[in-house]
């Protein structure tokens, strides 16, 4: 039952990141393709933002993808964690729920993909039929590379929020306050 569980948290989690991610890169899925995708990057503070949603959309389709069929466990679960990290501090100034734009999903699919991290792909994958896991090394490697890589992107996004609040406060000053 527990590997069943797995499979289908797996193929929903992995799915769906997948179409995510093929979204940003591609269009697919009605998505807004990198060009887009790369100008919204730039507004959120994450430049150059081609880059950055190449990154992004790069995480969530080849991470989709690992996860999906469990292959190279925990790198696909690892690298949705750190998307979804950075998608959660985004959608932090909205709240919790997501019909107003919170960050209920990526908050919801980074806890999910953390539980796969701990419990692993399962029996019914990739991993499991052919009896193998990603090394331990390049694991941690793998773990410190995307934490820090997640940090700064996080980071990126509070300094352009904290910006744009300061450029509004002083936008919606009256003139005569600047003076004093």
């Amino acid at each position: 039952m527990r590997d069943t569980a797995l499979l289908g948290l797996r193929l929903t989690l992995g799915g769906y990141l997948a179409a995510h991610g093929a979204q940003k890169l591609f269009g697919s899925f009605g998505g807004p393709g990198l060009d887009k995708a790369g100008a919204g990057f730039e507004h959120l503070g994450l430049k150059p933002g081609k880059a950055f949603a190449g990154l992004a959309g790069g995480s969530e389709l080849v991470g989709g993808l690992l996860t999906a069929v469990g292959a190279a466990s925990p790198l696909g679960p690892l690298a949705v964690v750190g998307a979804m990290a950075v998608a959660t501090v985004v959608h932090s100034d909205k709240g919790p729920m997501s019909q107003k734009g919170g960050f209920e999903l990526p908050a919801t699919n980074l806890a999910a993909a953390a539980a796969l991290i701990g419990t692993g792909p399962g029996r019914y994958s990739i991993d499991g039929l052919v009896g193998r896991s990603f090394p331990r090394s390049l694991t941690r490697l793998s773990i410190l590379g995307a934490a820090a890589l997640s940090a700064y992107s996080a980071a990126a996004v509070l300094k352009a929020k904290q910006s744009a609040k300061v450029s509004a406060a002083q936008a919606a000053a009256p003139a005569g306050d600047a003076a004093n």
